[in-house]
This record gives C-alpha cells, sequence and structure tokens, in this order.
C-alpha cells in the first residue's frame, strides 16, 4: 500500500541501475518466452548481488524501509 507523499520500489529498479548482466540480457529478450523465463529462474535462484549491495544502494536512493504496525 503507496504512502501518501513517497514512491515505491519498481521491481528490477536496483538490477537496472547496477546494470546487471543477466538484467542487461533479460531485457534483450521478449516477456514470457522461453529464454525470458530461463534468464529470469537465474535471478530468482543465483543472484550476481547481495541483499547487503541492494539494501546500501535503497539508503544511497533515499529509500526507506517501513512496515505498518
Amino acid at each position: 500500500m503507496p504512502i501518501a507523499g513517497y514512491v515505491e520500489y519498481q521491481r528490477r529498479e536496483y538490477c537496472k541501475d547496477a546494470r546487471c548482466a543477466v538484467q542487461l540480457e533479460l531485457d534483450a529478450q521478449t516477456p514470457g518466452s522461453a529464454e525470458y523465463e530461463r534468464i529470469r529462474k537465474i535471478c530468482q535462484t543465483d543472484c550476481q548481488h547481495t541483499t547487503y549491495e541492494f539494501h546500501h544502494w535503497l539508503i544511497q536512493q533515499g529509500y526507506l524501509i517501513v512496515k505498518p504496525a
């Protein structure tokens, strides 16, 4: 649920900004194709980046992580 005055993180925003090789390869494919799904599985099971990198990128971009009470 969006919070008024804030923007939500868009899916794969970090991957695109980090110029992830897997994301670049995924962008070159037709969504839903067999090759697209094969590459997408790499992101799901064998991401080349760490949560540490992602978390620090979020901070650098000014994102806040919020949790409802």
